[in-house]
């Protein structure tokens, strides 16, 4: 399953991800990188929590602080 995950995620590299993180907060923005541990590497990251949306660039975000990842729909799914 874990190679599975590792496929799924390259195929969404330089692709606009979802998250959704241990603090109530959200965070969406373009995957650059992660590893096996689901530390990821986002660029152009907003924030929104409770209603308001901060910008804050490039972030990385250590993958015991993500509770959901939503990636987009392929092309041939849409």
């Amino acid at each position: 399953m874990a190679d599975e995950i590792s496929t799924l995620m390259a195929k969404n590299k330089n692709k606009k991800v979802l998250l959704r993180l241990r603090n109530t907060k959200t965070l969406t923005g373009i995957l650059k990188d992660f590893d096996i541990h689901m530390n990821l590497t986002l660029e152009d990251a907003e924030e929104e929590f409770e209603g308001k949306t901060e910008k804050v660039g490039k972030t990385l975000l250590r993958g015991d602080n993500i509770l959901l990842i939503s990636l987009q729909k392929e092309e041939s799914e849409k």
